[in-house]
């Protein structure tokens, strides 16, 4: 009978215990939302059209997205642990996202699946690789993202100067980072931000606050620069990467991020033209026309359609709204923001 009894009672405090950690847990996790609350509330702010939770803020020298995608990014730097063996796609919003996201799934995946039934098919690719700031902001916890097995395959918006310490410290994760010329970035910013609004924003407004550094997680320079000189530092951790060239040549750039990755093409592999089946399948043509892609909502990021992430995917369409002097003015900018760094956007197609 005592042992029965000391039996219960140990079960009783164990229990206890249990709802102590649980209740400390949560007045943690309580502490932790105002503190970030507060740091959020006395933020720089900056408007886009007339919907205030389209509002950017201004942190640590950057004007990031969203009040969620700053709390994503403070929750991510609280808590995130990286494990060595993640891959990590990094990017500025409107840089080729949506068609990396595809295009390293694949690769990653390939012996995974046959391209007849493959999950592209029935699924947006930021379905299938998470944003880390966006599920972060939403869910509070990172137990779900410690449920994923490796390699996990994540991405992200955050400059790299905000990361956490666990991604760029003694971590062998690696990140591919894709950038674009700005002049595109601007109009295609300027499309997608529209889509959001109930009164279009006149393209001069938006390319003049782009020229001012106000953009999503920008100034753009800033952003770029952060991950391009990370990318001369240290290049077996860093691949870095530009739209144009991706359009220019995917064959070339597809083999080159396949063996970044770790999972390089075999010859067998290319003699059976894997290669170009991931070039078919992921290209902008074939990913816009599927069903998925025309008519449902992202699951992580509901406020958007799947076809807001397909626009025309081309390089150079800037052309075809920006005036000359707006051109030439952007173009001086950049050069003057990027001097002696040994990067340049004078990749004419």
């Amino acid at each position: 009978m005592e042992k029965s009894l000391s039996c219960q009672e140990g079960r009783i405090c164990e229990t206890d215990n249990k709802e102590l950690v649980k209740e400390e847990n949560e007045q943690g996790k309580e502490k932790t939302k105002q503190k970030h609350q507060a740091l959020i509330s006395s933020l720089p702010k900056r408007e886009r059209g007339d919907m205030m939770q389209l509002a950017l803020l201004q942190y640590q020298g950057f004007w990031l997205g969203s009040e969620p995608a700053l709390k994503g990014i403070l929750f991510m730097q609280d808590h995130f642990k990286a494990r060595p063996t993640d891959i990590v796609l990094a990017s500025l919003p409107k840089c080729g996202t949506t068609w990396l996201k595809a295009l390293i799934f694949t690769i990653i995946n390939r012996a995974d699946y046959d391209f007849p039934t493959h999950p592209l098919l029935t699924a947006n690719p930021h379905d299938l690789v998470t944003f880390l700031e966006g599920y972060l902001a939403k869910h509070e916890s990172i137990s779900g993202l410690g449920a994923l097995p490796s390699p996990r395959l994540l991405a992200t918006h955050c400059p790299y100067t905000l990361l956490p310490n666990s991604m760029i410290n003694n971590s062998g994760c690696r990140f591919v980072y894709v950038c674009r010329d700005p002049k595109d970035v601007v109009i295609s910013t300027w499309h997608f931000v529209n889509k959001l609004l109930t009164k279009p924003r006149p393209l001069e407004d938006a390319f003049e606050q782009f020229c001012e550094g106000v953009s999503p997680f920008g100034p753009f320079w800033d952003h770029v620069i952060g991950y391009w000189r990370a990318s001369l530092e240290l290049p077996e951790k860093m691949l870095f990467l530009k739209y144009e060239d991706l359009k220019r040549d995917p064959f070339v750039h597809f083999k080159r991020l396949a063996e970044f990755l770790g999972q390089p093409f075999t010859q067998d592999e290319e003699n059976d033209g894997m290669v170009q089946e991931i070039i078919k399948l992921c290209s902008f043509e074939n990913l816009s026309n599927l069903e998925i892609n025309k008519s449902s909502s992202t699951a992580t990021r509901s406020r958007f359609k799947n076809s807001d992430f397909f626009r025309k995917g081309e390089a150079g369409d800037w052309e075809k709204y920006l005036t000359t002097e707006m051109a030439a003015a952007l173009d001086h900018k950049i050069k003057e923001k990027l001097h002696d760094s040994g990067l340049t956007f004078t990749m004419p197609l």
